[in-house]
């Protein structure tokens, strides 16, 4: 029988999961682990009335696209969802056992700076980071109640998107606040660290061990994005700082923002601060610049004046944050693109590309067509690639290597 690690995402409108099975591989050295994606999946539509599992096997097969009842108390919508999924899991697992859940949490803050095994403590301090990270950290959070009341005995692993910042040295990470005890906690902090934690992992694999220790500047781009400049795969600058609001355009969020632009909505406008909360994190970015959708794909087909000018001013941002954490690590060698607006818009990658073009990126306009791995030309002084991410993975890993296994991957792409 194989231990199962199970990897939980739990978001507003959906609960992404995945199941990774840990096979022991006989060494001369202490027996270390493989792991192999077995099946992921997600509940979606958890805030309306028909929410639906869909399980995709290790091959990316579809197994189950089916409803889930929802329940009549819309507080508990991730303990349906959970207990909906498990139940499924359990049916198909086969010489599989659970041992663990390990889930993405948003916000470590201060404190909290590896992944870390979930007590009541430890739950206590990250919801009271929960106004850090509004859209995120109440929802992963109810995912682990969730989880404890489903299953209580099994052993919980959060893993922050805020770890991988850590390595930053102070002067990128403060602040021009005073220098006082009561805003010793406000700092950058940067996001998205699973992913960048694993585009680093694997970045000798596409640039070779020389140049994945040199500069380079990953571009998660999703419907939260930011950039993050690393050096010996390092994370050195990013482009979020104290909240995840922060840095580039997103898909509903603004990105930086003067903060006198709050003040006057506040003084002004006669906003109370959760309408601004709203305004900022849920109304604006593509959504609200396009008055038609946070999603790219809708964006890029519908071809309005409006939508052009909201892709516009998203890939405007990335260029000039691109600029700035060139400076940051005194130039650049490599750029990534990752995420789902990263490894998917080939327009978004041009246009960033040919605006960059004066730090020496030249673009393969075929290869950029046609999504290849490396769209960058021979010639080009910065190699420019298209790299998968796989924070599930990441996590994963941690999960193991907390229990106290050194774990290996066996096959990424099952």
């Amino acid at each position: 029988m194989n231990d199962v690690v199970l990897v939980i995402n739990g978001g507003s409108s959906s609960l992404k999961f995945a199941v990774y099975a840990v096979h022991a591989v006989q060494t001369v050295q202490p027996v270390a682990p493989a792991l192999q994606r077995i099946a992921h999946g997600q509940v979606s539509s958890l805030a309306g009335a028909a929410p639906k599992l869909a399980v995709w096997g290790h091959d990316d097969a579809l197994l189950t696209d089916e409803p889930v009842t929802a329940p009549s108390d819309r507080t508990q919508v991730h303990d349906s969802a959970l207990a909906h999924a498990l139940r499924w899991l359990a049916a198909h697992r086969g010489r599989h056992e659970l041992v663990a859940v390990g889930h993405r949490v948003v916000h470590g803050g201060q404190r909290l700076r590896q992944p870390v095994r979930i007590t009541p403590d430890i739950l206590d301090a990250l919801a009271a980071l929960e106004p850090l990270a509004p859209l995120h950290q109440p929802r992963n959070l109810a995912a682990v109640r969730a989880m404890s009341r489903l299953q209580p005995a099994l052993p919980q692993v959060a893993c922050f998107d805020t770890a991988f910042h850590v390595t930053q040295p102070p002067v990128a990470q403060a602040f021009a606040l005073p220098d006082e005890p009561r805003y010793a906690d406000i700092k950058r902090y940067g996001f998205h660290g699973l992913s960048y934690e694993y585009i680093a992992s694997v970045l000798p694999q596409h640039l070779g061990a020389a140049r994945a220790d040199r500069r380079v500047v990953v571009a998660h781009l999703g419907n939260g994005a930011s950039l993050c400049g690393l050096k010996q795969r390092r994370s050195v600058a990013t482009t979020m700082g104290f909240t995840a609001t922060d840095g580039l355009m997103m898909g509903t969020r603004c990105g930086s923002l003067d903060p006198g632009v709050v003040l006057y909505l506040i003084a002004q406008l006669g906003m109370r601060a959760d309408e601004v909360q709203t305004l900022l994190n849920e109304r604006s970015g593509l959504l609200g610049v396009s008055g038609l959708s946070s999603d790219m794909r809708t964006l890029e087909a519908s071809g309005t004046p409006q939508a052009d000018a909201a892709i516009e001013l998203f890939c405007y941002r990335i260029t000039r944050e691109l600029g700035s954490l060139a400076a940051a690590l005194g130039g650049l060698d490599a750029l990534v693109f990752t995420g789902g607006i990263g490894e998917h818009s080939a327009r978004v990658r041009e246009r960033v590309c040919r605006d960059a073009r004066w730090l020496g990126i030249k673009l393969d306009d075929e290869s950029n067509r046609r999504g290849a791995v490396c769209i960058s030309t021979p010639t080009s002084r910065v190699a420019v690639n298209v790299i998968a991410t796989d924070e599930e993975q990441m996590i994963a890993r941690h999960v193991c290597a907390l229990l106290g296994v050194r774990a290996d991957v066996a096959d990424a792409a099952t």
